[in-house]
């Protein structure tokens, strides 16, 4: 394990930094994945919109508390909408050009899709969605009738997966990083995705919600699931939701 982390920190060290695409005028990977061919995009209550109560903020770090067992309820698509303004959303795009969203990240870089595993949201069919975070929509993706069995098996049988309302899947898009950070930026995809998560679990508190983050899963097995290389993109991490 020394060995591993040794490796790891003398190839993301500052002083063995290979230059960077961005100071060799490479031009920069887009701001966020396309909309996959023939998909529709479902519209999401816009954030100025968004009447949820307002919240005590220590008194709702103080009750955060990973939460693997949720009621049948369903979201409403408000709170999910909610969710995703608070863990992704794009409050502006920048001349540079940069989304500035409601979470912070190296550079401004963002390098995280959001998928969404949906089994109890109103207004949604079960499935897979991605989040479209410059116009703060949904994206359909295809996948197969029994796709929460498979992520259930994947996540070695956690039983919260199959209970949630939903399933936030975070993807790593490794060249939105690395144009800046070369291999340094490795560190930053996953300092990024602890703050994401974070405010997922303090967003879904303040609504009566519940988050299980989730580390223990097969890599290849979610890859293929979502149709990811693994390298160029990968899942980073994972979370379920429910009511309380």
């Amino acid at each position: 394990m020394k060995d591993f982390f040794a490796d790891f920190l003398s190839k993301t060290a500052y002083p063995h930094l290979s230059p960077s695409p961005q100071s060799q005028g490479v031009e920069q990977p887009p701001l966020e994945l396309p909309t996959p061919p023939g998909a529709q995009l479902i519209a999401l209550p816009g954030a100025a919109g968004l009447s949820m109560a307002p919240a005590d903020l220590r008194g709702t770090i103080e009750r955060r508390r990973s939460l693997r067992r949720y009621q049948e309820t369903p979201l409403s698509l408000e709170e999910l909408s909610y969710l995703l303004w608070l863990t992704q959303g794009v409050q502006r795009v920048t001349g540079r050009p940069a989304t500035l969203r409601t979470v912070p990240s190296a550079g401004a870089r963002h390098a995280f899709e959001t998928v969404l595993l949906i089994n109890r949201v109103e207004g949604l069919e079960p499935g897979l969605y991605r989040f479209a975070a410059t116009q703060h929509a949904l994206a359909r993706l295809e996948a197969p009738d029994d796709i929460t069995g498979r992520f259930f098996e994947a996540t070695h049988e956690q039983e919260h997966v199959r209970q949630c309302a939903a399933m936030f899947i975070w993807v790593a898009v490794t060249g939105r990083m690395a144009w800046r950070y070369v291999e340094r930026g490795m560190r930053y995809l996953f300092l990024d995705a602890g703050h994401v998560c974070q405010n997922l679990y303090l967003a879904a508190e303040s609504i009566g919600c519940g988050v299980c983050a989730i580390g223990a899963y097969e890599d290849e097995a979610v890859n293929r699931l979502l149709g990811l290389d693994g390298v160029e993109q990968f899942v980073i991490y994972m979370a379920t939701l429910g009511k309380r």
